[in-house]
């Protein structure tokens, strides 16, 4: 039978300006077919919310996840799936920056659940994988495509066909996360660190930042470059960079408002 229920708490912090997303279901937090669409429920949410300026997705438990709700998937279907990664992959359509604090396994969905997400910070102990192939199946939530475009063809081939682990090392080497470090406590300041010093940028700036990476990453490159360059003349007119300007000039902190 298919499991249900996987809480996802949103809780808020600095002053509402950050919205913290933590996966609860258990020791291993398996992510369910109710999972998925909380998920795409609470970045709805999020989205809406002209206050929150920054997202992270964190859990509770030993590990971050070690994947979906497999039995499940029986109880589906196939017509059903089509739009599988619509829901669970809701931080990469999202306009905020959004970081994923990763302890223990992250693997399956959980795995492309961070990948879809701006910045990943890892444990020493973490791991991350793509195991689908022991069951006969590939990723189905941009596990195959996100992970290419993030380690490489040749990389991406073996991890998804051989469903061989990665471990925090090898992701902090590769560029697949952007920091590894000791323990939870170690992972939680990172994550706060991190945090502050995006809270003292433009929301605006950031935004448009997040914008034109993803866009300009999969278009050639005079794209990408036309893309950035339309997007710098669009924020050379708005309020913040006028206000960081003037802020620059007279020695002081620059006090953004996101317009």
């Amino acid at each position: 039978m298919a499991l249900t229920g996987g809480q996802i708490r949103l809780d808020r912090g600095h002053d509402g300006r950050v919205a913290y997303l933590t996966l609860d279901h258990g020791k291993y937090n398996i992510v369910t077919m109710e999972t998925r669409q909380v998920m795409a429920d609470r970045f709805a949410e999020i989205d809406a919310d002209q206050d929150i300026q920054a997202v992270v997705i964190r859990a509770e438990g030993e590990h971050f996840t070690s994947g979906g709700d497999i039995p499940g998937f029986m109880e589906v279907e196939p017509a059903d799936l089509t739009d599988l990664g619509q829901n669970i992959t809701a931080p990469s359509r999202s306009p905020k920056p959004v970081i994923t604090a990763v302890d223990g396994y992250c693997f399956g969905v959980g795995f492309e659940l961070a990948l879809s997400t701006d910045i990943r910070i890892a444990t020493e102990r973490s791991q991350f994988a793509l195991p689908e192939m022991r069951l006969g199946m590939i990723p189905g939530s941009g596990g195959t495509q996100r992970l290419a475009r993030l380690i490489g063809l040749s990389r991406a081939k073996y991890h998804v066909m051989t469903a061989t682990r990665i471990t925090a090392r090898q992701a902090g080497d590769w560029g697949l996360v952007s920091a590894v470090v000791d323990d939870r406590a170690a992972l939680d300041a990172e994550v706060e660190r991190v945090l502050k010093t995006m809270l003292g940028y433009s929301p605006l700036a950031l935004r448009t930042a997040k914008e034109v990476l993803d866009k300009g990453i999969d278009a050639p490159l005079h794209s990408g470059i036309e893309l950035e360059r339309k997007a710098y003349a669009m924020l050379r007119s708005s309020h913040d960079f006028a206000e960081g300007v003037a802020a620059f000039g007279e020695k002081r902190a620059p006090k953004f408002q996101g317009r």
